[in-house]
């Protein structure tokens, strides 16, 4: 996959291309770009996405701050696993948020070679977003651009939450609830953070449980909500598995900042300002506080023997 920024280097070949935000890179996004291709491959042309570095909702709404399920980076990395030839990463201006539909198509089609468009079957956009496929339709007859409605993706699985269409607010939503599982069966992938190792107050090393306290790369990046994981720790192209922990830490009240702290199994080596992934397998308990120290460790020793036997199964 070629990564096009604002001002491409080269040129682009005659392509077909859908839009949007991709944030999370989800099946259902997937399932979009897989329609993109099939069409591009059918009229003997390359295949792209149109998305944007900033959420467009940000740019036109100054109060609106999303916690983001991937990165930019992360969503470009996720996005080439897909196949698509290009990545076109537009930059959503508040002038280009006053344009009309048929103006922003036009843009596409002089930048980007664009001969024809997959358009998602519930998305708009142009100013207002007050247009729908049939205008789309009619300014890409007169854009000589060919505009197509994708196929809805929709999701089912028993004794589960992840039921109907899969949108990343729902995934959010899941996330903020803790629930790792159905949110990864949304998106495809277990969730993750990237980071770094950062030094913290060493109090799991004095109880023998030893923390590594991640600081994650991106602020805008969703946390999942507090509570204790089994987790697997990406390190140097090794995976070991882990329990991790979100919160305040109740039960030792050294601090008022949420942490994020992970236990790596079989791991006793100096981490420290190394990059890392966590990614979140299952929610296995809400975060509590205990009396004594002794009850802590006690609790500690019990979930990091249920976590080893959950990890046993990925």
């Amino acid at each position: 996959m070629q990564l096009v920024c604002e001002t491409p280097g080269f040129d682009i070949r005659p392509n077909v291309a859908t839009i949007g935000f991709f944030d999370g890179v989800h099946r259902g996004h997937r399932y979009l770009i897989e329609q993109v291709r099939a069409v591009a491959a059918g009229r003997g042309l390359a295949s792209s996405v149109v998305t944007f570095p900033v959420h467009p909702r940000k740019v036109m709404q100054a109060d609106y701050h999303p916690k983001l399920l991937t990165t930019c980076d992360e969503k470009v990395s996720l996005l080439a696993k897909t196949g698509v030839d290009y990545c076109m990463m537009f930059d959503f201006t508040p002038e280009i948020a006053r344009l009309s539909a048929r103006e922003f198509m036009s843009i596409l089609k002089e930048r980007y070679q664009i001969q024809a468009l997959v358009v998602g079957y519930d998305h708009r956009f142009g100013h207002n977003r007050s247009d729908g496929f049939e205008d789309y339709v009619r300014y890409g007859c007169e854009l000589g651009m060919e505009v197509l409605l994708a196929r809805a993706y929709s999701y089912r699985k028993e004794a589960s939450e992840t039921e109907g269409t899969v949108s990343s607010s729902v995934i959010r939503s899941l996330l903020q609830k803790g629930n790792v599982s159905d949110a990864a069966e949304y998106l495809g992938y277990d969730f993750f953070l990237d980071g770094t190792v950062v030094g913290g107050y060493q109090v799991g090393r004095k109880i023998g449980f030893p923390t590594a306290n991640l600081r994650v790369s991106d602020s805008d990046k969703l946390i999942p909500a507090d509570g204790v994981y089994a987790v697997h720790v990406h390190l140097e192209g090794v995976r070991y598995g882990g329990m991790l922990s979100i919160g305040y830490r109740p039960t030792l009240a050294n601090g008022a900042d949420r942490s994020i702290e992970v236990h790596i199994f079989n791991f006793n080596a100096d981490i420290y300002n190394s990059p890392i992934r966590v990614s979140f397998v299952r929610y296995m308990r809400p975060e509590l506080k205990f009396s004594t120290v002794e009850q802590l460790v006690a609790r500690i020793r019990r979930d990091e023997e249920e976590i080893e036997e959950v990890l046993s199964g990925f």
